[in-house]
């Protein structure tokens, strides 16, 4: 099966390939942007499944969909997104979307979701769909310290707890900590999500 990916953070990239590539039968190709994913479409369609970051450059919300949809030719697009709402997944749907994933499903869900919508069907998680979740994520930034943002820049550059310590002159135990302080401000499981609610907020 055919999969590209597109996401312009990096470390977005770098997890779902991760996942993605553990499955023989996935041949996985990524961009970083919509026109480069239109154009990688175009070259090498139809892509079983074209996984889109709702707010990376050029998507210009639900636009970007269609033109996906337009240049795969029938194959499937999904869109991937950690802050869209419950409405915005359901006008994808509705547009013709494949699926709709947030950036929070475990790693074994994802790759089944993948693999479901490849195979032509419509995905999009039932709990989210359903449940009404008040989540103020610019109220949740704004808690942030100087000192936090400084080690949350650090994990959006993919870098380790050592790494930050030795870039803000802190030791590494207290970088552990302040993560542990991010992951709780911002509502994440881990500092991957961390960085992944960052980058949605626009904060790096």
């Amino acid at each position: 099966m055919k999969i590209l990916v597109a996401d312009d953070h990096e470390l977005v990239r770098d997890t779902l390939s991760a996942f993605l590539a553990r499955e023989d039968d996935f041949v996985l190709s990524v961009c970083e942007d919509l026109p480069s994913a239109v154009k990688l479409i175009e070259k090498e369609r139809p892509f079983d499944l074209v996984l889109l970051d709702y707010s990376m450059p050029g998507m210009d919300g639900l636009k970007g969909l269609e033109a996906a949809l337009k240049a795969n030719n029938g194959g499937g697009v999904a869109i991937l997104s950690g802050v869209a709402s419950k409405d915005i997944a359901q006008e994808a749907l509705n547009m013709g979307a494949s699926g709709f994933l947030p950036k929070t499903m475990a790693a074994a869900s994802l790759v089944n979701a993948v693999r479901f919508m490849a195979a032509g069907e419509v995905f999009a998680p039932v709990k989210f769909m359903t449940t009404e979740i008040e989540v103020d994520l610019p109220a949740q930034a704004k808690k942030l310290t100087d000192r936090e943002m400084q080690v949350l820049g650090g994990l959006c550059q993919g870098k380790s707890n050592k790494e930050i310590a030795r870039d803000i002159d802190l030791q590494e135990v207290t970088i552990k900590l302040h993560v542990k302080t991010l992951c709780r401000k911002l509502g994440a499981k881990n500092r991957t999500q961390a960085a992944l609610t960052a980058k949605d907020l626009g904060i790096f």
